[in-house]
């Protein structure tokens, strides 16, 4: 029996976009809905207690980072990655491939894995698919990924293919290499570039392997927003449509409205926390930069729209004085603003469904919001 299972709740007449319920063992989330990313076991800045009070479901931690440090052993006599770092909701790692792959300088691509340098002390690492799953069984979270390649962007029609089929070889062996399929669901992640047919064809053999979800990876690596919404699209008309779709590392609001047209479920990304620290605040008016000197004596809340600890008690002239005078709490602050409106974002758009105007709703929040070529 899978211990990760996806019900669907209701479909938006006028747009065809889907709410759901994710049931996992660590408790139900609502879908479509954006996960904040813990990669070190943390949300950079924000406490679990305060993922709570923002109505945060499931939360990533990366499989690579863990492994390094402090170790996959420890996260495992800790109780698992949810009691290691106080987490009580689900959780979910991710396979550690995109990280190694951005290693382009140090690490060696064969059919059995990678091998790379560790980061922190130079040593020879090797990561192969049924080693990323021994780490995740390790970690424990809810849900897992398969060990894959994330090609860039733009690649050659050649290397995309031979890619993708080893891509699929790992995530067969990902799968049979799981030790603990009653409390961990591996989710299949689906690759193939720009090209439609490899795109389909990987998804329509991820899911001959029968995954209880599948991911659509490959995609934010440089492309524009146009061709990211192909491989999107090429990629979940291929999946079936009572099973999970999670759009990894995509965290742009006009994105991940998008995204919900195309019924994926969940979308995760550091973007919230990123670019707090530089001062940048999504809201719902659109991008503003906390740094500029005109919000020095703006005595207003951040955003009047948002219910988060931020906006409820405190101003943009305090919030433009911490960040210039370098103050901790002002990431804080920021970080849990960012978070939580995207989180927010995603509730709105499950009551639009439900009200079957969904469309309607998107048009409201592209009209509103001003966006830079990035869509924040």
């Amino acid at each position: 029996m899978n211990p990760v299972t996806f019900e669907i709740t209701h479909i938006c007449r006028q747009s065809g976009a889907r709410t759901g319920i994710l049931h996992t063992p660590h408790g139900d989330v609502e879908t479509p809905m954006f996960m904040p990313v813990g990669t070190q076991a943390t949300v950079k800045f924000i406490s679990p207690e305060e993922l709570y009070a923002m109505n945060a479901g499931v939360v990533l931690a990366n499989t690579y980072h863990l492994w390094l440090r402090p170790g996959e052993d420890i996260v495992a006599k800790a109780g698992g990655v949810h009691r290691f770092m106080n987490y009580k909701g689900p959780m979910l790692t991710d396979s550690g491939g995109f990280q190694v792959f951005s290693l382009a300088d140090t690490r060696k691509i064969t059919e059995e894995g990678v091998a790379f340098k560790n980061i922190l002390n130079g040593d020879r690492m090797f990561l192969s698919p049924e080693k990323s799953i021994q780490i995740q069984n390790s970690i424990g979270a809810d849900i897992i990924m398969s060990f894959d390649e994330c090609i860039p962007y733009p690649s050659e029609r050649k290397y995309t293919e031979e890619s993708m089929l080893r891509t699929l070889r790992w995530a067969e062996r990902g799968k049979n290499a799981n030790m603990r399929p009653d409390e961990q669901a591996v989710f299949g992640i689906v690759q193939g570039g720009d090209h439609e047919d490899l795109r389909r064809y990987c998804a329509e053999k991820l899911v001959e392997m029968d995954f209880p979800g599948y991911a659509i990876g490959g995609t934010s690596v440089g492309e524009d927003k146009e061709t990211m919404k192909r491989m999107v699209n090429w990629s979940q008309a291929a999946l079936p449509f009572d099973k999970p779709r999670y759009l990894m590392g995509v965290g742009a609001v006009n994105d991940l409205l998008e995204a919900v047209s195309m019924n994926i479920d969940m979308c995760d990304c550091v973007l919230p926390t990123r670019i707090a620290r530089h001062g940048t605040l999504m809201t719902s008016a659109g991008r503003i930069n906390i740094r500029k000197a005109v919000y020095k004596e703006d005595f207003t809340p951040l955003d009047p729209e948002c219910d988060c600890y931020c906006c409820r008690n405190y101003t943009k002239a305090y919030l433009n004085h911490l960040f210039r005078a370098d103050e901790g709490f002002g990431t804080r602050l920021m970080s849990i603003h960012n978070t939580r409106f995207l989180i927010k974002l995603m509730e709105d758009a499950r009551t639009a469904i439900k009200q079957d105007r969904y469309n309607d709703f998107k048009a409201e929040k592209l009209a509103s919001m001003k966006f830079d070529e990035r869509g924040f």
